[in-house]
């Protein structure tokens, strides 16, 4: 038998829980999880406001999608990105990133981790 599909609309406008790092204005929460818990996938939005960056390390697989704004996104390797709304980015698992944007910007993610 066929399972139903989920819809949440406007799910861009939804009010995300603190990310709680002192001091950084990051937002995100999870709109959707996936039922396989073999494989369990996470998706939703982050929120990041002008202020100070988030650096934040991966331990799990995600990919990005700029829906709002403007991120500038740099690593360890010394890369740096100016993202912008419809570019896509992966975050492989053990990458550490730093979050900044010059006003605000929101990302759709998917990830491939426990629920929030």
């Amino acid at each position: 038998m066929s399972k139903p599909f989920q819809f949440k609309k406007q799910a861009v406008k939804d009010v995300q829980p603190s990310m709680n790092v002192a001091g950084v204005p990051a937002f995100l929460g999870d709109t959707f999880v996936s039922q396989d818990k073999d494989k369990t996938i996470c998706a939703g939005f982050f929120h990041l406001d002008k202020g100070n960056a988030l650096v934040y390390e991966y331990d799990y697989e995600e990919m990005k999608i700029v829906v709002e704004g403007t991120f500038v996104i740099s690593d360890e390797t010394g890369q740096k990105v100016t993202a912008t709304v419809g570019d896509v980015l992966y975050f492989p698992s053990g990458c550490k990133v730093t979050f900044n944007t010059p006003d605000r910007a929101v990302g759709f993610f998917c990830g491939q981790r426990a629920p929030l």
